[in-house]
């Protein structure tokens, strides 16, 4: 398990054999908007990051979080 999906499992309370790249906003019992705040709080905790509005917005699925970070410069990977 990389960084970001120990984020998401924490933040989520996501079961241990979560499909992770399947991961969308409010596509399974585990995401919705208060999950969500809980995810970008721990994402930037876990990364040493501030997402601003758009981007808390923007954050809608495990890859597009990815991505986010990637273009940041950030690996998720440990």
């Amino acid at each position: 398990m990389n960084r970001l999906e120990r984020a998401f499992a924490e933040a989520l309370g996501l079961p241990a054999k979560t499909d992770f790249a399947a991961l969308e906003y409010s596509r399974n019992d585990y995401w919705d908007s208060v999950a969500h705040m809980r995810l970008v709080a721990e994402i930037e905790k876990t990364f040493g990051v501030r997402f601003d509005y758009e981007e808390v917005l923007a954050l809608s699925s495990y890859s597009k979080a990815a991505e986010m970070l990637k273009k940041r410069g950030l690996s998720v990977d440990d």
